[in-house]
C-alpha cells in the first residue's frame, strides 16, 4: 500500500482539481501535519483523509437453512 492515496474527486463539489495541501502560517495548529490533506482549487476547500481502520469480513452464509 502506498504512503499517500490520491483522492479522485473533491467530497464537497465533485471536481477533480485537487492538490496536496501544504499548511501555511495562518492554518490551525492541529492541521499543520499535512499528512492526508488535500485542497480543491475549484471550490477553495481543504480537507483531510484518514483511514479509520480495517473492517472484519462478514461470515459467509453457506450452511444455515
Amino acid at each position: 500500500m502506498s504512503e499517500r492515496a490520491v483522492p479522485f474527486h473533491c467530497p464537497y463539489c465533485g471536481d477533480d482539481n485537487l492538490w496536496p495541501h501544504e499548511p501555511g502560517p495562518g492554518d490551525r495548529a492541529e492541521s499543520r501535519s499535512g499528512h492526508g490533506e488535500w485542497e480543491c482549487r475549484s471550490c477553495l476547500r481543504a480537507f483531510k483523509l484518514s483511514m479509520i481502520g480495517q473492517l472484519t469480513r462478514p461470515p459467509t452464509g453457506g450452511g444455515a437453512s
